[in-house]
């Protein structure tokens, strides 16, 4: 079993670790483990691919189900995104392919939501009422010239009735409609696992990623050079070979590790 005394910074995934579906979540653990990260003077980050809140809803839910943690300590894919269209194009127009959420982080950065057919950005995030009218409408916008920023790329996320679909199929569509490749921000691309440690003052080797999914919170990990921790309580089926570091049933069991 991994060794996480010395480990200074603890990066947890949220939907299927923490908690288990977007409309009224159920706690799946938390509590224990971060009591103990906290005890031992260590630092924690949720880093999230949730493309549909704000961090300031996250932060709420998590608090309300005995989950303490502060806003700068939780990182959503929404957020994130929107920080790196806003620094990449400036006072960009954008058109939305996502949830009010992902919105409300463009808009608070100054970005413009435009709903015509010229756009300098197409942003994608999770739309559970993506039409065919809006998929292409955002294609045409994308051939149009628009580059295509997503929240992530990832096929799945943990609902509450199980694994369902998430942002990767969307930007497949996109991408392949306008034939051009997007940019996505989020989990298994390394930069928000870097953008993680350098506002938590902690270097790779003082850093664990504890997550669900092989394909986005292992892979990501390995990528950013840090080692991983697959929990069995989310989308992992037990037939794919991880590449984890170790495997735990359920993240509370961390607390005894730590």
């Amino acid at each position: 079993m991994i060794d996480l005394s010395d480990k200074k910074l603890f990066l947890f995934d949220l939907d299927g670790v923490l908690l288990k579906g977007k409309e009224n979540p159920i706690k799946i653990g938390g509590t224990r483990v971060f009591e103990k990260i906290r005890s031992e003077g260590k630092r924690l980050r949720i880093v999230t691919n949730n493309s549909t809140d704000t961090v300031q809803t996250v932060q709420r839910r998590l608090n309300a189900r005995g989950i303490a943690v502060e806003k700068d300590e939780v990182l959503t894919s929404a957020r994130l995104t929107a920080e790196y269209i806003a620094k990449t194009y400036g006072k960009a127009t954008y058109f939305l392919v996502g949830e009010s959420g992902f919105a409300e982080e463009l808009d608070s950065l100054g970005l413009r939501r435009t709903y015509g057919k010229k756009a300098d950005v197409v942003a994608i995030g999770l739309d559970k009422r993506l039409t065919y009218r809006k998929l292409d409408r955002a294609v045409q916008i994308a051939r149009g010239g628009a580059d295509i920023v997503s929240n992530h790329s990832a096929r799945l996320y943990m609902s509450r009735s199980g694994p369902a679909i998430a942002v990767g199929p969307i930007l497949k569509a996109i991408e392949y409609g306008a034939s051009k490749r997007g940019f996505a921000v989020g989990k298994p691309s390394s930069l928000m696992f870097e953008i993680a440690m350098e506002r938590a003052g902690c270097g790779r080797r003082e850093t664990v990623m504890i997550g669900d999914q092989e394909d986005t919170d292992i892979e990501g990990a390995r990528k950013a050079g840090i080692e991983s921790i697959l929990v069995l309580t989310g989308v992992y089926d037990g037939k794919t070979r991880t590449r984890a570091t170790a495997v735990v049933n359920s993240v509370d069991d961390l607390a005894d590790l730590i």
